[in-house]
């Protein structure tokens, strides 16, 4: 066998067991991405590390931000009040532990929200946009191993379903659906 040939084929098996064996390694990542992406994806004007509790509560009518505190905190259902502030004439505002409402004293009506962590989507998406100290190397690792992935995927394929053959059209495919997007904004 002509040295090329051995040379080229020695490069594709350890291509193929580099491939493999960091492909099995960044598996998890990958999850991990993948689902902060959807979440990340689909926020609707909301982060989707915290869920969002929207309550009404029906209130005397006319009390003052002394009063008005007295009568939250008296409420155990209610959540945990730090201040009121007054608004205007009418209306204060109600600091609360991870939220904020609303008051009336024209009517009593009160809205507020409560914001709760979701402490698995608040650390996953803080790893995708790459929030935690230290996180960039393995951030950085996780990007050129990525690149690795798809490139020698490329060659691992033979025959008429690799580069040569189908292959070619489904990467050209995937090279242009990002590049139509950014073209067509």
């Amino acid at each position: 066998m002509p040295l090329w040939n051995r040379n080229k084929m020695r490069i594709v098996r350890w291509l193929r067991v580099i491939h493999r064996d960091l492909g099995f390694l960044v598996v998890g990542m990958s999850v991990v991405y993948g689902i902060s992406g959807i979440y990340l994806n689909h926020l609707d004007g909301k982060d989707p590390a915290y869920r969002t509790e929207v309550g009404f509560v029906q209130l005397p009518p006319g009390l003052s931000g002394e009063k008005l505190s007295e009568v939250w905190k008296s409420d155990p259902r209610l959540p945990s009040l730090k201040k009121v502030i007054r608004i205007d004439e009418s209306h204060f505002r109600l600091m609360l532990e991870g939220g904020v409402g609303v008051y009336s004293s024209l009517d009593g009506h009160t809205d507020y929200e409560k914001h709760t962590k979701r402490a698995f989507v608040y650390w996953i998406n803080r790893l995708h946009y790459n929030k935690i100290k230290d996180w960039s190397p393995v951030a950085d690792f996780f990007a050129v191993s990525l690149l690795f992935l798809a490139v020698s995927g490329i060659f691992l394929v033979k025959g008429r379903r690799g580069i040569t053959g189908s292959g070619k059209w489904f990467l050209l495919a995937g090279l242009l659906i990002p590049l139509l997007y950014i073209l067509l904004q």
